[in-house]
């Protein structure tokens, strides 16, 4: 299309032909640039799962020292020393790649990500390696040299792991198309598309998750034949339930302690008798749980491996307890239940997680089986609770129980916090509070004195409202005779917390006056 003295129609035709083509680059330039879009995409996901892949064996290997540890502790350390280097090459890769995605309004849109100014002028500006180039060949020197040495160290895990990972993360010289020897980071990143050294960083990053869980795959592999030995197992019984009633079957399951649902023993036998149904490796219990006492499982699993068989003894042992016909009931502070106050209650029926009880006054609180009792306005000396409740086969289970209901004990005066007769000087007396307590009464309530009468040898009684001497009474006080009797009479209070309940009559105190 060059050649000779072209016609001004020729030209045209040739400037066509080249925008034809350019068209055509264009669109194939897209098409790449989607498709190093995707591969990434696809790369990230397939990260996230060898992430999570890796995280469950460090659990897993955790689990084991603690079950073996001068086992495995060793491993473990190795593999705590490989994870580490991982991950922090692992995230210096994701900072590189956050950086060149800075400003990016849609970090999706891969047609846009058609120049590599962004990591050109990062890496090599001016021609030559930057401060950012050199530091990123030393942490994948780093990574490469801390990985196979660590990995040379463990007898578990073939050299050929370790010289892979020296040729996986080589940062030699390599040579182009041409044979000219190019530094490895411009060979791999220099003049590329964004897009695409984007998906090179993360194809590093799968590398990176390969490796791990090429060595850590190995690190237990000398010892799987071992730890897959039947010799290694236990038989456990588990009940449906911790107690059975006389007259139930007994339910339950064996399972050994390394589950297996793929596992079926040769031969299952418990108390005397063959079991035969095996359910996702688990042998399914159903027989007569026996009479009431502590019963035993005997038996034994056999199992064929290679030539030889292996049996592995079954011994338990579950309670039968008797059938419930009646319920529980108790009273938290005595057998009765008193007018006047809360009476807390416990109530329940063996065996039965949930039950319903009902009486004049009473109410639930609080966690199972609390009760609360208030009977203040119940005429009767006795009160029936009414307990019901279903068992765990469905049966329906009931009773009633008698309480006697009484009144508060008679309550009894004092004077500075003293009852009966008692000796005190006309100034102790004068400043002295007028109460009331019920001894010995196991309800810690209080009383409130609202008034009494105040008698002094030779003069009229006077009545006195509250818990304290008035001035009237103050005055007669000021004229008794040393060695005289004073009474405290006729005493009235009320419950603090229940005002309107009527106290019986409350016993006077006797002041014998020392001056």
């Amino acid at each position: 299309m060059a050649g000779g003295k072209l016609s001004p129609r020729q030209k045209m035709i040739n400037l066509m032909y080249l925008v034809f083509i350019a068209m055509m680059a264009l669109n194939m330039s897209k098409e790449v640039l989607s498709a190093f879009g995707l591969m990434n995409e696809k790369l990230t996901a397939s990260n996230t799962i060898s992430t999570e892949r890796n995280a469950a064996f460090m659990a897993g290997l955790a689990d084991k020292v603690s079950e073996q540890p001068e086992k495995y502790t060793p491993l473990k350390e190795k593999a705590d020393q490989i994870s580490a280097l991982s991950n922090e090459f692992n995230d210096y890769l994701e900072s590189i790649k956050s950086g060149l995605l800075e400003g990016k309004d849609d970090p999706t849109d891969y047609e846009s990500m058609d120049k590599g100014d962004e990591l050109d002028e990062k890496f090599f500006k001016g021609g030559v390696l930057s401060g950012d180039a050199k530091a990123f060949m030393d942490n994948v020197s780093k990574y490469r040299d801390g990985v196979s040495a660590a990995i040379r160290t463990v007898k578990e895990v073939e050299p050929a792991v370790a010289d892979d990972v020296d040729k996986t993360f080589s940062t030699n010289d390599v040579e182009d198309s041409e044979g000219v020897k190019k530094n490895w980071l411009k060979y791999n990143f220099e003049g590329f598309p964004l897009v695409a050294s984007l998906t090179k960083l993360t194809q590093m990053q799968a590398d990176v998750k390969t490796t791990e869980s090429k060595v850590l795959s190995a690190l237990l592999a000398g010892q799987q034949a071992s730890e897959l030995s039947f010799s290694n197992y236990e038989a456990i019984v588990v009940p449906d339930k911790t107690a059975f009633f006389s007259g139930e079957k007994f339910k339950g399951r064996i399972v050994l302690g390394r589950f297996d649902a793929t596992l079926k023993p040769t031969k299952v036998t418990v108390n005397g008798k063959e079991q035969t149904e095996v359910t996702n490796g688990q042998i399914m219990l159903d027989f007569p749980a026996g009479n009431v006492g502590e019963r035993e499982v005997k038996g034994e699993l056999q199992f064929k491996e290679g030539d030889s068989t292996v049996t592995i003894p079954i011994k338990s042992s579950y309670a039968v307890i008797p059938k419930p016909n009646s319920a529980v009931i108790s009273a938290d502070k005595m057998n009765v239940v008193y007018r006047g106050v809360q009476n807390p209650m416990t109530i329940s029926i063996p065996g039965v997680p949930s039950v319903n009880a009902s009486a004049p006054g009473l109410k639930k609180r609080g966690g199972a089986g609390k009760y609360m009792m208030n009977v203040t306005t119940v005429k009767a000396r006795e009160v029936n609770i009414k307990v019901s409740g279903k068992l765990p086969n469905g049966s329906s289970v009931s009773d009633t129980k008698k309480f006697r209901i009484k009144d508060i004990p008679r309550p009894v005066g004092t004077v500075r916090g003293e009852d009966g007769s008692i000796k005190m000087s006309k100034s102790g007396l004068q400043k002295a509070s007028i109460g009331a307590i019920l001894p010995d009464f196991d309800f810690d309530i209080k009383l409130k004195v609202t008034g009494f009468k105040f008698k002094v040898e030779g003069q009229p009684t006077i009545n006195v409202r509250g818990g304290r001497l008035d001035s009237r009474a103050q005055s007669a006080l000021r004229k008794a005779k040393r060695g005289s009797s004073v009474q405290v009479i006729d005493i009235k209070a009320q419950l603090t917390t229940n005002a309107g309940y009527k106290l019986k009559k409350i016993s006077p105190v006797i002041v014998e006056l020392t001056n």
